[in-house]
């Protein structure tokens, strides 16, 4: 662990912090931070920042209830910068976005990664603007019931492939109903950071479960 003293701040004091989902490692945000906010961000647990325009201390979430628990501070290699991986209350963006970091500049379509949060805006892009011949747009003018009865379809599917001992059939229909989970889950206003934050949650619970095991 290194000494606040041997952080870099620039001639204002202050250094700049890269606040980031502990659980998706999003970026949220980027502030900054004087030593009297850091030092106050370390002792209580919580991101506490320095307002440039307001020349005030500011914890987030002190008035809108968006409150970021920290995991874990790290410096960069010139010790002039830093990133705070925390667990979220709330949105990080005072618009209400989930991250301040939403207007795209540019994208190369062929080097872009697939991710599951990349396919559930797609698939979130087909409930919003309805594009016609699209299967996605089709289950949503459809409803709920009928999403339901697909992703009880594709479970049988994979329950039956998985039986026969059939790998890539056992994939190609765990991927059938992993995409109709998603239309699911954006019909109903769940997010790939809900499940996350549920999966995490009973992972320590598994692993107290394990270590009082350990102790008996």
């Amino acid at each position: 662990m290194i000494n606040i003293d041997q952080l870099k701040f620039d001639e204002k004091g202050l250094i700049p912090a890269i606040v980031v989902d502990a659980d998706t490692k999003k970026v949220l945000t980027l502030a900054y931070m004087n030593r009297e906010s850091l030092e106050i961000s370390i002792n209580e647990g919580r991101t506490c920042f320095w307002s440039r325009s307001r020349q005030e201390l500011w914890r987030k979430g002190e008035t809108s209830g968006n409150v970021q628990h920290i995991v874990k501070i790290t410096a960069d290699c010139d010790m002039d910068a830093l990133t705070v991986e925390v667990k979220k209350d709330g949105p990080a963006c005072h618009t209400g976005e989930d991250s301040c970091f939403f207007n795209d500049v540019y994208e190369n379509d062929e080097l872009a990664p697939f991710s599951l949060d990349a396919l559930m805006e797609l698939i979130r892009g087909r409930k919003i603007e309805k594009k016609e011949g699209s299967y996605t747009t089709y289950l949503f003018e459809k409803g709920i019931d009928k999403i339901l009865k697909k992703v009880g379809e594709e479970c049988t599917e994979v329950i039956i492939a998985g039986k026969a001992n059939d790998k890539a059939e056992t994939i190609y229909e765990i991927s059938d109903l992993v995409y109709h989970v998603m239309v699911l889950m954006i019909e109903m206003g769940i997010s790939n950071e809900d499940i996350i934050r549920e999966l995490a949650s009973r992972h320590v619970i598994d692993h107290k479960v394990k270590q009082e095991k350990m102790t008996k």
